[in-house]
């Protein structure tokens, strides 16, 4: 019986086009970056304009640092990686397996800091800058994508 299963378990697996692997990356950075933004925003607007500014403009030059010397990095990695996958790819192989645990690690650390005592002008700083560096990330892909690039 367990032999059966296993022989079943791949065709469980929701292949997609590979190409396809570079939009539903898009579509979940967009979504967390999206979130993030938009809580720092609400945060950030109980503040006053002139705060709301400043922070804002500051996350923002921190957040293009960050994705042209870290993420932007990690982007292309990942690109790379879906280009190496076969023309058929599981739907859920947007991401390596190590990046679930670093999705799962950052959600907890937000869960954890969106609930603790601290004030929200503190959290909205980090908030802000990672989810513009989402969003940033989630537009390479999408221009990978467009490129229509078929490497692999």
């Amino acid at each position: 019986m367990k032999e059966t299963m296993l022989q079943l378990a791949p065709s469980w697996k929701p292949a997609i086009p590979r190409k396809f692997l570079l939009l539903l990356a898009s579509a979940f950075w967009a979504l967390a970056g999206g979130i993030l933004v938009t809580r720092a925003f609400f945060w950030l607007e109980e503040q006053g304009t002139g705060t709301m500014v400043f922070v804002e403009s500051a996350s923002i030059a921190v957040a293009v640092t960050a994705y042209l010397f870290w993420f932007s990095k990690l982007v292309l990695r990942n690109i790379a990686r879906i280009h190496t996958l076969p023309p058929w790819a599981c739907a859920f192989a947007f991401t390596a397996w190590h990046g679930y645990l670093m999705i799962g690690l950052m959600m907890t650390l937000g869960i954890l800091l969106r609930n603790s005592s601290l004030p929200r002008i503190y959290l909205a700083v980090p908030y802000a800058i990672m989810g513009a560096i989402l969003l940033v990330g989630s537009g390479r892909f999408v221009k990978e994508f467009v490129s229509g690039s078929t490497r692999g």
